[in-house]
Parts: C-alpha cells; sequence; structure tokens
C-alpha cells in the first residue's frame, strides 16, 4: 500500500475516533494526547532538530495560558484577540530568552533554560494579584470558533486534532525546507557550518524562538480544555515530562512526539487508575526503551521493519530453493 494511502487511512481513523471510541472519557483522553502531542512537537523542533535540550519548555505553555487567561478575566478580551496576544507575548518572551540561553551550550545551556523556567514558575506562583497565586486563575470559557460549542467533547476533539494537524504540517515544511536543513546541520556540524558562512547562532535562536512560539499555541490549547492555569503547568516536572515524551518517542522525527505524548499520557491516565505509583512504572518503561531502543520507540521500530523486509526476499528464495531441491524437475507439478 502507498504512503498517501496509509496516511489517508490514518486521517480518516482519527476523524472519526469519537465515534469508535466510546464515551466522552476516551474522547477527552484522546485529546489530552493531542495537546500533549502538540506541546512535544514544539519541542522536537528545539531537541530532535537543533540538538539543543532545554528543561524549561513547559514555561511557554504556561505563559501562553496565563496571558491568553488574564486577558479575558481581566480585561475581556474576546478569545480570538487573547489569543493573539498570548502567542505574541509568548514568541517574544521566547526570543528574549534564547539571547540568555544561547550565549552557552551542552550542560550550560540546559542549566540556564531550567533556571528561565524557573523564573516563570517563581512569577506565577508568588505574584498572587495577576496569576491567582497557588489558587490559579479559574472560570475560563473555551471559544466558538464559527459558531461551534467548543464544550461538547467531541467538538473540541476535532478542535484540537485541527490545531495539530496544522502544526504538524508547519513543523512538516520547516523540516524539509533549506533552513530544516540549515538547522540540523548546526546540530551536526556547527564548526563547519560556520566556515561555509553561516550564522550558527542566529540559525540557533530562530528554532528556539519557533520552539517557544509554538509551545505557546499548545498552551492555548492546553487552557481551553482545562477552563483553569496554575503554577503547577510551569514546575519543572511538566518539563521533564514533555522532554521524556521526545526522548521516548524519537528525536528528530515527526511521529516521534506523537508516539511518546501517547505513551506518557496513558500511563498517566490509565495506568495510575490500577497502580498507584505509576510513575515508577513510567521510569521502567523509560529505562527499557533506553536499553533496548535508544533511538526511540518510532527509529526502533522502523529499523525492526527494515529487517522484516529485509528478509522477506531472502526466506522467499530459501523456501524457492527447497522446492526446486525437493523436485528438480517439476514432477509435482505436471498433470
Amino acid at each position: 500500500m502507498k504512503p498517501l494511502a496509509w496516511l489517508g487511512l490514518l486521517a480518516a481513523a482519527l476523524v472519526s475516533a469519537p465515534f469508535w471510541l466510546g464515551g466522552d472519557y476516551y474522547v477527552n483522553l484522546a485529546s489530552q494526547i493531542l495537546i500533549a502531542a502538540l506541546f512535544a512537537l514544539s519541542l522536537n523542533l528545539l531537541v530532535g532538530y537543533a540538538g539543543l535540550v532545554s528543561l524549561g519548555h513547559a514555561g511557554y505553555l504556561g505563559l501562553s495560558a496565563y496571558t491568553s487567561a488574564w486577558l479575558v478575566l481581566n480585561l475581556q478580551w474576546g478569545h480570538l484577540a487573547a489569543a493573539l496576544g498570548a502567542l505574541g507575548v509568548t514568541g517574544l518572551m521566547a526570543a528574549l530568552f534564547g539571547l540568555v540561553a544561547l550565549r552557552a551550550s551542552g550542560l550550560s545551556f540546559l542549566m540556564i533554560t531550567l533556571a528561565l523556567g524557573q523564573v516563570l514558575w517563581g512569577l506565577a506562583y508568588r505574584w498572587a494579584s495577576v496569576t491567582g497565586g497557588d489558587n490559579g486563575l479559574s472560570g475560563l470559557t473555551r471559544p466558538m470558533p464559527f459558531g461551534f460549542d467548543l464544550n461538547d467533547a467531541r467538538a473540541f476533539y476535532w478542535f484540537a486534532l485541527l490545531v495539530f494537524a496544522l502544526v504538524l504540517a508547519l513543523v512538516h515544511t520547516l523540516a524539509r525546507s533549506p533552513f530544516g536543513a540549515t538547522i540540523r546541520g548546526t546540530r551536526d556540524q556547527p564548526r563547519r557550518m560556520s566556515t561555509l558562512g553561516y550564522d550558527v547562532w542566529r540559525i540557533r535562536w530562530l528554532a528556539f524562538t519557533a520552539s517557544g512560539f509554538l509551545g505557546g499555541v499548545a498552551g492555548l490549547i492546553y487552557v481551553y480544555y482545562q477552563q483553569f492555569i496554575s503554577p503547577h503547568s510551569l514546575s519543572l516536572a511538566g518539563s521533564a515530562e514533555m522532554l521524556l515524551m521526545v526522548i521516548a518517542g524519537g528525536p528528530g522525527t515527526l511521529a516521534g512526539p506523537v508516539a511518546g505524548a501517547a505513551l506518557v499520557v496513558l500511563l498517566k491516565n490509565v495506568a495510575s487508575a490500577y497502580i498507584d505509583r505509576w510513575t515508577m512504572l513510567l521510569g521502567v518503561v523509560f529505562v527499557l526503551i533506553v536499553m533496548f531502543v535508544p533511538g526511540g520507540i518510532v527509529p526502533g521500530l522502523q529499523r525492526l521493519w527494515n529487517r522484516v523486509r529485509a528478509r522477506l526476499p531472502r526466506l522467499a528464495r530459501v523456501e524457492s530453493n527447497a522446492a526446486l531441491a525437493a523436485d528438480p524437475i517439476g514432477l509435482e507439478k505436471a498433470p
């Protein structure tokens, strides 16, 4: 079957999912997976393609969610205007943070992103007059694009799926563009790229800013779904969880973050109903992935599929030779 046919079947399955998943619980669970996958895709742009590991990415999700919620609740802005304002603030903050974080690399870069993320978390926790402190901001409503009521579980799932598909197409286009090739070049051969005349720092800064902006898009869908935002959304645990999704699924691939997000969200929601210490189970699963599929789930499955495809012609030849040896002149086929 051709790749386009597989893509069409997958799209049909995702669009029709609310009809065969069952009740609203499973539809909402699918929406959570889409939101997590959307956020993991934004982080993968930084981790997988640019090779820059961040532990403060949850700050962009929280900043976008808080900004949108505050503009709606306090200034009575419409959802569209608040969303545009939130994305503008998040993109600007990502650009400013990039100016600071990209002064370093490796472990130093990781620690700077962690510190910047903790700064945003501290502001959300302490600036109670704006953020509501530990109580967060509640009383939010969901938008009604073109008159569609997103309070219905199915309608919200399709809305999240549409946004996810748009972001996935954007990341796919970016990854295959000449700029995407330069991002990967700065990851693999920064000195050679610099020698060839490319501004490595600027390319990384643009990737950092784009990653933060897409994290803000995930923050909007997140706050629309939860209708609540608290400092917990900006915590180190949130950033580490998203990084785990990218690494487990396969950094530098489009399907990897989606697979990792599905794995983590399902373990969190399904396994936690039967196991109190589900985080320990998540740790065990992650260790097994690192041990047996170090490149992630999707690259591991791709390697397995390539091995199976390589063996199929060999098995066919072996069977043909065995049949020929058993009946060299074709007597069994004779009438």
